[in-house]
């Protein structure tokens, strides 16, 4: 698994005959579904399919059922197998649960889709163990009745990137796109979460993958303006110095930093704690 994909792909656990289909086409991240996905008399043959299936050779991401449901601990259970990457939590909104997914040892995905689970964002941000938070848009728009995902959740979409900008942890992931055969509303709502300052999109189809991770990847032009910075910074000493008629400085060139990072570009090789 990529460490800093810009798609994450959701296969649903009770469809094991794409599991691995989905791991060659995402080149990224894949997220096995067990929770929505899944209907309830599934859930149990689902979670066996996956834990047969699962290889520390390609390690997944797994979205469990939530805290409270009748799976939670028997999902808990699944993760002690290798060929779990982390674990994604729905419905996160407590930090007592948080801490009790985070005990599996694997970095636990954070999913906010509540109203509680916004106003507890930067609590649950900092809980040892949290790797990322990640967007439920879909359920946050139910649970607030709310009717629409644009400027809709621009609150929402901020409290995620503060919160996690906060507790030190990487850019959030955003929520789905449900326009499977709409590439250019995929393209907007990436473009979207990526001006709001989001690192990554989750998405429900492989079509979808190529055009959220071209949006989450930087420009050429933008990988060789930092470069730019980069090389002059270097040659000025650390001090201010002049690019293309507009002084860069400090911040200037963390922001280099950020792009040559998401560009797989080699960077700095000394970079300040938290900019990545």
């Amino acid at each position: 698994m990529s460490s800093h994909p810009g798609a994450y792909l959701f296969v649903p656990a009770n469809r094991p005959e794409r599991y691995s289909k989905a791991v060659e086409a995402a080149a990224g991240a894949v997220i096995v579904d067990l929770e929505d996905a899944v209907a309830p008399d599934q859930k149990d043959v689902a979670r066996a399919s996956l834990q047969q299936w699962l290889d520390p050779q390609h390690p997944v991401i797994v979205r469990i059922n939530a805290e409270g449901s009748d799976w939670f601990a028997q999902d808990l259970q699944l993760l002690a197998h290798p060929g779990v990457a982390a674990v994604m939590l729905p419905k996160a909104e407590d930090c007592a649960a948080v801490d009790r997914v985070a005990g599996s040892g694997r970095p636990v995905i954070a999913l906010i889709e509540t109203a509680r689970g916004i106003v507890q964002a930067r609590e649950i941000a900092r809980r040892t163990g949290v790797s990322c938070l990640a967007l439920g848009s879909i359920d946050l728009q139910v649970d607030l009745g709310i009717g629409g995902d644009q400027e809709e959740l621009h609150f929402a979409r901020s409290e995620l990137v503060l919160a996690s900008r906060l507790a030190e942890l990487r850019p959030p992931i955003d929520g789905v796109t449900t326009a499977i055969d709409d590439p250019g509303q995929l393209r907007r709502d990436a473009d979207l979460a990526r001006r709001f300052g989001f690192g990554a999109k989750l998405c429900i189809h492989p079509s979808q993958l190529a055009v959220v991770n071209a949006a989450f990847a930087p420009s050429a032009d933008q990988v060789a303006w930092a470069r730019q910075v980069q090389d002059a910074i270097s040659r000025s000493g650390g001090g201010a110095v002049s690019v293309d008629g507009k002084m860069v400085d400090r911040p200037v060139l963390l922001l280099a930093r950020r792009i040559l990072e998401r560009a797989g570009a080699p960077g700095d090789p000394h970079p300040t704690k938290g900019t990545a």
